[in-house]
């Protein structure tokens, strides 16, 4: 099926102007078993500039009928996706389809979602990129922006959402108001008999929904997660001169979505897990609230001011990934407009340091890397646009943004954005049009800046050197790159109280590379931090006594975001093969249970969990370092009785049932139905403990089944499919496999559990023979399910625990001779490259 391309789009929008879509959508048959299609009904109101041809994309299950300005078109002429439009004339044009359409598993256009609770059915529309030709008829491309005014028949009972605020007009049918001009991708509509708890801020009206069987769950979040929107909505208009743009702000927490949300306009969508149906931390709740903040930025950066093609996504990512972070920190901890503090957790730039920044990372340093900013002609058309949706899109672009505020000051860089947005609402931008904005509002050569750091690619090294002379003592900072980085220092002594902590003695700020040598005075410090507070995107190397000081004493750093940085600092020399992997768990199993921020403790435990024990080490040094990882968990166990800490005593007791060797602790668990001391086993701990007992064959389908029956919710299905998945029984694991590649039944959240479960790496010897079976199968799937399927394919159904010399050539020669589609092509380039530098840790060790 061809893909839009970059030359396609600029010659359609210089022909034609999209003034008005008027949609008809008919879901009533939505409910039945049986539904898979719906009857979508089609007028685009457009005008030509000369006389010419084009083109209309639609992805029908049947195309009944076509007209154009009165006269029929022979469905037939439908190819593919697109639907020639021949002999227009200079002027206005009419042209209506009438059409089939089929439902979603995928989570792709219309996707159709039966809850197992209730039995009750959902939809939601996902039109990203190019799937709003899976729901209606369009000129699909980003800048060809129009009004768009919706109707919808739903059985009777049900609510619609849509951008604009929706009207029951009875018999079933709700109207949508009119949109302004926005673009196809980011039309929204969601149907079903959600649950709804409606408000009003600042005269608009706000709402939060989602299905009935989570109602009571978004009952007792819904002052939290409405408290967080009112928070950012105000913090947004004291930084952003343009008002909120649309009519009203719904946030759907909708099932099966692929993203974690989606910004349509008027209509924010939200994948459900972030209603809380178990225990969760301080941290995800922190999380849930950056997310929203992402979201609202952006209704004005990406909505309101939108990419002219793909190649700048990164404008609308990187951008609401930097205010997400800056407006929850500014909501939380009480910004410079006087909010009072919050209560859903610390800094989350600690957070963002920690967690989305080792993303960034790691997809700079692997042979797909890109610039933040690609050039035009490396995103040709659609599929390769899709390539982008990575961590250099999301957190090098927003860790390039927090070094441009560091540089230019947050007063000019937000005078930039406002003359951007007023200069360009309700219309298209490119990264020119911004680069332009933000040089006329500083002295600063910003174009300049861009071309350093948004064309580039790659993460620079930052290495310091330290010379002492009686008194005095001199730092030189060598950079490995080109960027130039403006840079906190911070210099710390050791306590002369209490000799486990460090105390700052001083933060200082420089540029580099001009700044790259300072002179002290006092004595030679204990700790020297270059990127203190985390203000750059490069990776760190310490001196050598600043790296013995970090070994021995990171957990007595004062400051939680330093502690970040220096953590990200030992995970880098790990995966370059610079620090051996024992010395990095004995630091965690030192300093993790004095670690008073707990988005460190989850960074860390989920890197020596994933990568270091589950990849790093070699089958016969695993059981040594889950042994570490179990008797950390235990002390944060020990150390949490008091219950003071609730939030670190869940997080080690997650990871003590992931690192878990001897199942009797965790059938004990399960039979109690709690933790000695806490916390009740809620149905996330009860799936999660099964899951490992799975793994560990003291297990079986009997008592999956019947803790299916206990919790027969949508994430008991997909907790009972991951721990069959993961059963030691071959039985199983073919059933597993031909659930994922062969029936095609599994929808995209049954699929992803299903995998996750069937790759152990306890269990290496029974699942080798589908080791090669996955890059056939795998390259199928992509090819008949799509784009969603085969991301989901190549990042949890990849055979992860086979880091050997066999299992990365199978890879290459499918990369090589198997023709992956683009989707699957990037995720496979991505886990063979970790396959080889896990191959390299092995092999080489410290020192590599």
């Amino acid at each position: 099926m061809p893909v839009l391309t970059r030359d396609e789009a600029q010659t359609r929008a210089q022909l034609i102007d999209v003034h008005r879509y008027t949609v008809r959508l008919d879901l009533t048959q939505a409910a039945d078993p049986g539904a898979d299609t719906f009857d979508s009904r089609t007028v685009i109101r457009f005008s030509a500039r000369t006389d010419g041809a084009t083109f209309v994309e639609l992805k029908p299950a049947e195309l009944r009928s076509v007209t154009l300005d009165g006269h029929p078109l022979d469905p037939a002429g439908l190819t593919d996706n697109r639907l020639a439009l021949d002999g227009l004339t200079t002027g206005e044009h009419e042209l209506r389809i009438d059409a089939t359409m089929r439902y979603s598993r995928t989570g792709e256009g219309m996707h159709r979602f039966t809850d197992p609770t209730d039995g009750e059915t959902y939809l939601y529309t996902q039109l990203f990129m190019e799937d709003v030709q899976r729901v209606f008829a369009a000129f699909d491309q980003p800048d060809l922006k129009a009004v768009f005014d919706l109707t919808v028949t739903a059985p009777e009972g049900w609510t619609v959402l849509a951008n604009g605020t929706t009207e029951h007009l009875g018999d079933g049918t709700w109207q949508a108001a009119a949109t302004p001009l926005i673009s196809t991708y980011l039309v929204a509509v969601a149907a079903g008999p959600y649950h709804s708890v409606r408000t009003e801020h600042r005269g608009l009206p706000f709402g939060i929904h989602c299905r009935r069987s989570l109602a009571p769950f978004l009952d007792a979040d819904a002052e939290e997660i409405l408290d967080i929107t009112r928070a950012c909505f105000d913090r947004y208009h004291e930084k952003f001169e343009e008002p909120y743009p649309f009519d009203s702000y719904d946030q759907a927490f909708v099932p099966e979505l692929n993203a974690g949300a989606m910004e349509n306009p008027g209509l924010v969508t939200f994948r459900d897990e972030y209603i809380y149906r178990s225990a969760v931390t301080d941290t995800e709740r922190q999380t849930r609230a950056m997310v929203i903040a992402h979201e609202m930025a952006h209704m004005w950066f990406g909505d309101l001011v939108t990419l002219s093609w793909w190649d700048d996504i990164w404008l609308n990512e990187s951008f609401a990934e930097y205010m997400g972070f800056q407006t929850t920190a500014e909501a939380s901890l009480g910004g410079s407009g006087g909010t009072p503090p919050r209560k859903w957790g610390k800094d989350p730039w600690t957070d963002f340091g920690i967690a989305r920044k080792s993303w960034g990372y790691d997809a700079d340093q692997r042979p797909s890397t890109h610039p933040v900013a690609p050039a035009p002609d490396a995103v040709p058309d659609t599929a390769s646009a899709m390539l982008n949706f990575d961590g250099i899109s999301y957190a090098k672009g927003a860790s390039a943004l927090r070094q441009l505020v560091a540089w230019l000051g947050e007063k000019d860089f937000l005078a930039g954005i406002n003359l951007h947005i007023a200069r360009h609402k309700f219309a298209n931008a490119t990264l020119a049009d911004f680069i332009e904005s933000l040089a006329r509002a500083t002295d600063r050569d910003v174009h300049a800046w861009a071309a350093d750091w948004l064309r580039t690619t790659g993460a620079d090294t930052l290495t310091s050197r330290v010379e002492s002379a009686g008194r005095h003592w001199t730092l030189t900072v060598d950079r490995t790159g080109s960027r130039p980085h403006r840079i906190a220092v911070g210099v710390y002594d050791r306590d002369l109280a209490d000799t486990r902590a460090l105390v700052l003695r001083e933060r200082f700020e420089t540029d580099l590379p001009t700044g790259t040598a300072e002179t002290r005075d006092g004595g030679r410090p204990a700790l020297i931090v270059p990127n203190d507070q985390d203000l750059t995107y490069a990776k760190i190397r310490l001196d050598e006594t600043s790296q013995e000081t970090a070994l021995r004493g990171i957990s007595g750093v004062p400051d939680a975001l330093t502690r970040a940085v220096l953590w990200n600092s030992l995970r880098d020399m790990v995966r370059d093969g610079e620090l051996d992997t024992t010395d990095y768990l004995d630091t965690a199993l030192a300093h993790l249970p004095e670690e008073t921020d707990l988005a460190i403790v989850q960074g860390v435990l989920t890197f020596a969990t994933v990568h270091i024990a589950g990849r790093f080490t070699t089958p016969e040094q695993r059981p040594t370092a889950l042994a570490t990882l179990g008797e950390l968990c235990r002390d944060l166990i020990r150390r949490t009785e008091d219950g003071s800490h609730p939030g670190l005593r869940l997080t080690a007791v997650r990871g003590a049932i992931d690192v878990a060797t001897q199942a009797a602790p965790l059938q004990a668990w399960l039979t109690e139905g709690t933790v000695p001391g806490g916390p009740e086993l809620d149905p996330e701990l009860r799936w999660r403990a099964l899951a490992r007992l799975a793994v560990l064959g003291a297990t079986d389908d009997a008592a999956i089944a019947a803790e299916l029956d206990r919790d027969p919710s949508a994430t008991g299905q997909e907790g009972a499919a991951r721990c069959r998945a993961a059963l030691p029984d071959p039985a199983a694991k073919q059933a597993a496999w031909e659930a994922m590649f062969t029936s095609d039944g599994l929808s995209n959240y049954l699929f992803t559990a299903t995998a996750q479960g069937f790759w152990q790496p306890e269990q290496t010897d029974l699942v080798k023979e589908y080791v090669p079976r996955f890059y056939e199968d795998a390259v199928a799937l992509a090819e008949r399910r799509g784009p969603a399927m085969a991301e989901a394919a190549g990042r949890h159904a990849f055979p992860a625990p086979f880091v050997d010399a066999e299992a990365l050539r199978l890879g290459e020669q499918c990369l090589r001779d198997a023709a992956p589609t683009p989707a699957l092509r990037r995720k496979l380039t991505d886990q063979l490259d970790d396959l080889a530098r896990a191959l390299r840790v092995r092999e080489g060790g410290a020192k590599n």
